[in-house]
């Protein structure tokens, strides 16, 4: 077997690349990075100095090609399996890459910096900071509330990258800022996506590790 996947069950980004795996319905290995393990946390080292995940790694190419979006679009040339994340036509695969951007940048940036807040030493929070994220995340809802109100996936009709982005994105948002009775198209897309079995799967895999996330 030629790809290993290095994540955490746990890591958005991570989930966003198993939806993406299990879309296409590939077989690959599974190195869940404990960073705390001095022998696990020297070997992603050696695959990847810069000590985040997910990273795949590709042995029958002779490749490592970090970062969520990246390992996608990779999958998509070499390892298709059963569906495409990206369309065909250079429009729609813009718009998916557009979204796939939002998401990313828009609502799991913020999302995580409001979470890993809760990491700080005592007395070295940052108060403003998580405000002004829930500020943007307020925002990238009113937009994607305008965005997805005649569309069942991200794009239309076709499940993309952008969904794969989409659902640990919301689904984590959700929890850290409700999205409320104010936001009903991405509240009923939310649901679409979890219902989505790819999703689904990543997300039962992490939920023996939902303890380790902050409230």
């Amino acid at each position: 077997m030629s790809l290993r996947l290095y994540y955490h069950p746990l890591s958005s980004f991570c989930m966003k690349v198993l939806t993406a795996l299990y879309e296409k319905d590939l077989s690959f290995e599974k190195d869940v990075v404990d960073f705390m393990d001095p022998v696990a946390s020297a070997s992603f080292t050696e695959v990847w100095p810069i000590r985040q995940f997910p990273v795949l790694r590709d042995d029958a190419r002779g490749k490592t090609i970090p970062e969520s979006s990246l390992i996608i679009e990779y999958l998509d040339l070499h390892y298709p399996g059963k569906a495409q994340m990206l369309p065909a036509d250079i429009e729609p695969a813009f718009r998916a890459r557009q979204l796939d951007r939002f998401f990313d940048l828009h609502v799991q940036v913020p999302m995580q910096k409001i979470v890993t807040d809760n990491f700080r030493p005592e007395g070295q929070n940052d108060a403003f900071g998580v405000n002004e994220c829930k500020k943007k995340l307020t925002v990238a809802y009113g937009i994607l509330e305008k965005e997805l109100s005649n569309t069942v996936w991200a794009t239309g009709d076709h499940y993309t990258m952008a969904d794969c982005a989409a659902s640990p994105a919301l689904f984590y948002a959700n929890l850290t800022v409700p999205l409320g009775g104010e936001h009903p198209n991405v509240s009923r897309y939310l649901d679409r996506l979890m219902n989505r079995p790819s999703f689904a799967r990543a997300l039962e895999e992490a939920q023996p590790y939902f303890h380790m996330r902050p409230e």
